[in-house]
């Protein structure tokens, strides 16, 4: 059976996409700060609890040795652990929040990625595919959303980089791209989010399993294809347009 470790899987699109990749039949690592959402995610299944800091180097390399040791191998990594702020005008956001978002969102998707790059570079047979999960925003910015659009263009360099750099060790880098997945996080779309032109209208959402759906699809290509970005998103939110 093949093997995943997801990042940030103890709710929203980490938990909806660990839960299909258990259901497909992988071998699935949890990675989260707090055991009991991982364990919730887990269910009843032999998914591995891979409780960390993905800011923590130590911690993240920790883990990453743990799951190889118990799979033999990791085949794959989902880089999915992620914070947002509030919509505000960058001079109001405190720079202790600004600095926590880019540490969790910029170096934790590093780190993880350097964990799992070094592991797929020295397994045997040699290789394996890192999914970063990007963001609409890294095309076109929300109001107030400076630091957030910033993470995710950085995520956008790193896939590319990643992309290059991983050839000659048959590691694949691709980056899902998501726009309005009902989670907890979104939930605010429903109620009215602010909009470019300064008013407040409700967004159209769609169902967090098709992003779970797209990672399994993506993930379950050969190593010879892959895919090096798709946008999945509310058919009718204003992304086209936006901006």
């Amino acid at each position: 059976m093949p093997s995943i470790i997801i990042t940030g899987a103890g709710s929203g699109v980490g938990r909806a996409t660990a839960n299909a990749f258990i259901e497909a039949g992988w071998q699935v690592g949890l990675v989260g700060r707090r055991e009991g959402p991982l364990a919730e995610t887990a269910g009843d299944s032999d998914a591995l609890c891979l409780p960390c800091d993905v800011t923590d180097e130590a911690d993240v390399d920790a883990a990453f040795a743990k799951a190889a040791n118990h799979w033999g191998r990791i085949d794959a990594l989902f880089n999915n652990a992620g914070v947002s702020l509030g919509g505000a005008p960058i001079d109001e956001l405190a720079v202790a929040d600004i600095r926590n978002l880019l540490d969790v969102n910029v170096m934790g998707a590093f780190i993880a990625a350097r964990a799992a790059f070094g592991q797929m570079r020295k397994q045997d047979p040699q290789g394996g595919r890192i999914i970063n999960n990007g963001s609409v925003s890294a095309y076109v910015p929300r109001w107030g959303s400076a630091p957030y659009t910033a993470s995710k263009h950085a995520i956008t360099g790193l896939t590319r980089s990643l992309s290059l750099d991983g050839r000659p060790f048959s590691i694949a880098c691709g980056q899902i791209d998501i726009g309005n997945a009902l989670t907890d996080m979104a939930e605010k779309m429903t109620k009215g989010v602010p909009q470019a032109d300064g008013s407040t209208a409700i967004e159209p959402v769609m169902d967090v399993k098709h992003v779970a759906n797209s990672v399994l699809q993506m993930a379950s290509l050969p190593l010879e294809a892959n895919v090096q970005f798709m946008t999945v998103m509310a058919t009718n939110m204003p992304y086209i347009g936006r901006g």
